[in-house]
C-alpha cells in the first residue's frame, strides 16, 4: 500500500477516532484501574513522538509506504528491549512538535528539515510513567538515511503499511506482571517483535483512521 502525503493529510484533516481507535490494542481487562489512561492529568510528565511514514521498495520491488518504530537496548533502564516510535520527553522552551523531531533526529540521525509533519494523532496518557503522550505523523517522500544512535536504538523495524493492515499482524496473549497479575495483551506481530501497549494503540489509531478514509493502494 503506498500512501501520497495528499491522502494522510486528508485522512488526518478528519474528526480522530480517540480512544475508540486507541481502545483495540489497550491491554485487557479493561477496568477502573486501568481506565486512567483516557485521562490527562495536569501534573503528567508530555512526551512527543514521531509516526514516519515514507516510500521504499518492497520486497517484491515495489513503492510501498513503511512505518518504522526501534527497539530499545536492553541496556537501559526504562522499558529496556520495548519497541516504540521515535520520541522522547518534552525539554524546556521546545514544543511537543519540535521535540518528537528532536528525538527522531537524536535516534535516527535524520535531518528533521527532509520530514514534513503532517499532522497530529490523540493524547494518550500512561498511568505507570505518569507521561502524557503526544503522537505526531510525519512523511517523507523517500526511505531516509538512517544512522541510529546506538545508545538508544539496539535495532531499527520497518514495517510495510499492508503487513500492519494484515488481520494475522494482530495477536492477543496473556502475560503476567508482577503489579497487574494476569493480563490479555493485544499486539501487532511485525516480523516476531510484539509491538504492544502505548505504541500499538497510537498505532492503532492511526491504521483505524486510514481505514476509515478512502485512502488507496497505489
Amino acid at each position: 500500500m503506498l500512501l501520497t502525503v495528499e491522502q494522510v493529510a486528508q485522512a488526518l484533516a478528519k474528526p480522530l477516532p480517540g480512544v475508540a481507535g486507541q481502545m483495540r490494542m489497550a491491554p485487557q481487562p479493561y477496568n477502573q484501574s486501568n481506565h486512567k489512561r483516557w485521562i490527562l492529568p495536569a501534573d503528567c510528565r508530555e512526551a512527543g513522538v514521531l509516526l514516519l511514514l515514507y516510500s521504499h521498495l518492497n520486497q517484491e520491488n515495489v513503492p510501498e509506504s513503511y512505518i518504522i518504530f526501534t527497539r530499545r537496548p536492553d541496556t537501559m533502564s526504562a522499558h529496556s528491549g520495548q519497541i516504540s516510535f521515535p520520541g522522547g520527553r518534552r525539554e524546556v522552551g521546545e514544543t511537543l512538535e519540535e521535540t518528537a523531531l528532536r528525538e527522531t533526529a537524536e535516534e535516527l540521525g535524520i535531518p528533521t528539515d527532509t520530514l514534513q509533519i503532517v499532522g497530529q494523532l490523540s493524547t494518550l496518557y500512561t498511568p505507570p510513567s505518569n507521561f502524557c503522550i503526544y503522537p505526531f505523523v510525519a512523511f517523507s517522500p523517500v526511505r531516509p538515511n538512517f544512522y541510529p544512535n546506538l545508545f538508544e536504538v539496539a535495532e531499527m523495524i520497518e514495517a510495510p503499511l499492508s503487513l500492519l493492515l494484515k488481520p494475522q499482524t494482530y495477536k492477543r496473549e496473556i502475560w503476567y506482571f508482577e503489579n497487574f497479575g494476569k493480563r490479555e495483551i493485544p499486539f501487532f506481530d511485525i516480523f516476531g517483535h510484539k509491538v504492544w501497549g502505548a505504541t500499538a494503540m497510537i498505532l492503532s489509531e492511526f491504521l483505524t483512521l486510514l481505514t476509515m478514509d478512502s485512502c488507496s493502494a497505489d
